[in-house]
């Protein structure tokens, strides 16, 4: 009897076991599949307060970048310039400056300036702003963009507040805006000392002229170094701007651009781009005026839309029912935390005022 018993148990626990065994395989293609699934945005943006709007008084808060320091503290590079200067002293007076937090989500609290204009004889002579900081190779990496009048005009603090306050029509701005380049400050620590270089990181080529701004860079997969910058779409008369790529073996260039752009279907700024080393893709987060956009690739190189393009529209959800319907949305960027997106980041002006949003993301299950 006991035998029998005996047999009958072997022999359910073999069926049982052949049938788990089917069924973990039938899992392992949806696992597989939902891992390399796009990502997707919309339904992970949380709500916010104002602990999440970044403001300064005397200052316009623009852009942001977060890092997580060894001290567990957060750490917030952004765009600030005085108020007095107008809302178009972003390409005169701008200077990176450095706000901590306990979160990634805010509140920030202004620690010190980074980062100015170097002055005369440099290419980054007048402004530093839309910073990127970054971590690779034991180095930190603050990424901007700065601009200059050129070495043989002479100009006063009185003609750089004159351009300021009155905008792009000033004869000046034709000047400033295509000097406008992208360069990096490395430093062993976050609190510096940060060391520039004398040149440029890329001049505009392939599919962008002009311009080469607005940075965004990670380390890819096979350890190369890919950023993307904006510049002026070739022989185009409706001021549209293309995303360009560039590859470099090192966080400090030298780049190469690719003759493939990343966008250049419709006018589009401020990329932000990283490597989904869970999905197995690259992604690139932008605005296009009316929405924030994303765009995926398997290698880098070739960009699609996104399976979810269009994010989220030109307003922000407040956690009392109501919504931020800011006049500019722009600069998004996002703070990954072990592989997972923790905060959305945006800079938005309304009336006479721009700050920085961190929004808070769901997160992936």
């Amino acid at each position: 009897m006991i035998l029998k018993e005996g047999r009958v148990f072997l022999s359910n626990y073999k069926n049982g076991l052949a049938t788990f065994i089917v069924l973990l395989l039938g899992f392992i293609p949806v696992i597989a599949q939902n891992i390399h699934e796009d990502f997707m945005f919309r339904d992970k943006i949380q709500p916010v307060d104002e602990s999440n709007i970044f403001r300064s008084e005397d200052f316009f808060n623009w852009g942001g970048s977060i890092i997580k320091g060894d001290d567990n503290q957060y750490h917030l590079f952004y765009s600030r310039w005085p108020r007095d200067t107008k809302f178009t002293g972003w390409l005169l007076y701008s200077e990176v400056a450095h706000a901590v937090s306990a979160s990634p989500s805010g509140p920030w609290t202004y620690k010190e300036t980074v980062l100015n204009g170097r002055g005369k004889g440099h290419w980054d002579a007048i402004t530093a702003h839309n910073p990127k900081i970054k971590y690779f190779e034991g180095k930190y990496y603050l990424y901007y963009i700065s601009t200059n009048l050129g070495n043989n005009i002479a100009y006063s603090g009185e003609e750089l507040l004159e351009t300021s306050l009155t905008g792009y029509t000033h004869p000046n701005w034709k000047i400033l805006r295509p000097n406008q380049r992208t360069g990096v400050a490395v430093a062993n620590s976050l609190s510096g000392p940060w060391e520039r270089m004398d040149t440029p990181l890329i001049e505009p080529s392939g599919p962008i002229t002009t311009l080469t701004v607005n940075p965004a860079i990670d380390r890819g997969k096979d350890g190369k170094y890919y950023l993307i910058v904006k510049g002026d779409k070739p022989n185009d008369t409706n001021f549209t701007r293309n995303q360009a790529l560039a590859i470099g073996n090192h966080p400090a260039g030298p780049f190469v651009i690719q003759d493939q752009p990343v966008i250049d279907y419709l006018d589009t700024e401020d990329m932000s781009l990283w490597y989904d080393d869970l999905r197995g893709k690259y992604f690139g987060i932008f605005h296009a005026h009316t929405f924030i956009g994303l765009v995926s690739s398997e290698d880098g190189i070739h960009w699609n839309k996104n399976d979810e393009f269009e994010i989220m529209p030109k307003e922000i959800p407040m956690k009392k029912g109501e919504k931020l319907n800011p006049d500019r949305m722009e600069r998004p960027n996002v703070y990954r935390e072990n592989g997972d997106i923790q905060v959305l980041l945006l800079a938005c002006k309304k009336g006479n005022d721009s700050f920085i949003v961190t929004i808070p993301i769901k997160p992936s299950k």
